[in-house]
């Protein structure tokens, strides 16, 4: 790696969304990002991922909900959200008052559901791109297929391809065998880039009652546990496809964060950490920073993919 000195930029392109630093917020994590607003200044983040979005509002799944584990977190929260008509009226005028792109998670129960929502969230001022969540592990319904059926998989992102001419960003599911396999298959159906990897199905058992903690049994873990998981799956999405890769999990620091990175991945979301530490994003976006000056790095694109595998 040549060092070089002066000025650092951090700037990267995913598709056609440029963004001022790798450094994005995971849709579930960050709200709709009024509620980190006093926190941070959001115009300092890379992007905003917004908490996940269906057409009609979902109340979610009985609580409890959310039970943390050793190293990270277990969730059920079963998609709990406001609805894309009540987001667009009510939470993205909030956002347009700031110069960061907006990337709007959504998803459906059934492929027209998937389509009207790409469709409306394109329609809306203010919204960037979309990220299409085929992986969610958290409902017990059949949507899930979605994320590990390499034919449902396809039909539904080359609908939802003709739906939106915004950036299209497909949210893997780690809960696969081969996911460089799903990776292609959602590149050759039309997807911009990909976000890798969503939570992985877990359980808590309480072993007084002899049940589990989540009223939904099993939930989706996340956190600093599922990290070398994620570096890894990264690395095998980014060998697979040519499109620009997100990667995600467990992401606390920004030793963290530079290690999907130096893997191949574009931009990273931070997400379990934002529960812990508000000012996580900004202090990753500043630990990056010193990490490119201390190593001499003026392009922030020099180190990304600059992994060297043992032989």
């Amino acid at each position: 790696m040549v060092k070089r000195t002066g000025a650092r930029s951090l700037s990267v392109k995913i598709a056609s969304l440029k963004l001022k630093n790798p450094v994005m917020t995971a849709s579930g994590t960050f709200g709709y990002g009024e509620e980190y607003a006093e926190f941070i200044d959001l115009n300092r983040l890379g992007a905003i991922v917004v908490k996940g979005l269906s057409i009609t509002p979902r109340l979610g799944n009985p609580t409890p909900r959310v039970v943390e584990t050793p190293a990270g977190m277990l969730n059920a929260i079963g998609l709990q959200n406001i609805g894309v008509k009540a987001f667009v009226k009510d939470k993205l005028p909030f956002l347009r008052q700031f110069k960061v792109p907006v990337v709007a998670n959504f998803f459906g129960d059934t492929v027209h559901e998937y389509v009207s929502a790409a469709r409306e969230l394109s329609k809306a001022e203010g919204v960037n791109a979309l990220e299409m969540n085929i992986s969610c592990p958290n409902k017990q319904e059949g949507w899930i297929v979605f994320g590990t059926d390499p034919k449902s998989m396809d039909g539904v992102i080359t609908e939802v391809r003709k739906a939106t001419d915004l950036p299209l960003i497909v949210k893997l599911s780690p809960n696969v065998t081969d996911i460089g396999r799903m990776a292609r298959v959602a590149e050759n159906a039309g997807a911009d880039a990909l976000s890798v990897m969503n939570t992985i199905r877990g359980m808590v058992v309480d072993i007084r009652r002899r049940k589990p903690v989540l009223a939904n049994n099993t939930g989706g873990l996340s956190g600093p546990a599922i990290r070398p998981v994620a570096v890894q799956m990264v690395w095998d999405t980014c060998r697979a496809v040519s499109i620009p890769v997100i990667g995600m999990g467990g992401i606390m620091t920004a030793g963290d964060a530079l290690e999907f990175l130096i893997a191949g991945a574009v931009a990273i979301a931070v997400g379990t950490a934002n529960f812990v530490n508000p000012v996580a994003t900004l202090e990753i976006i500043e630990g990056i920073e010193k990490f490119l000056a201390e190593e001499g790095v003026s392009d922030i694109n020099d180190i990304i993919g600059s992994l060297r595998v043992n032989e």
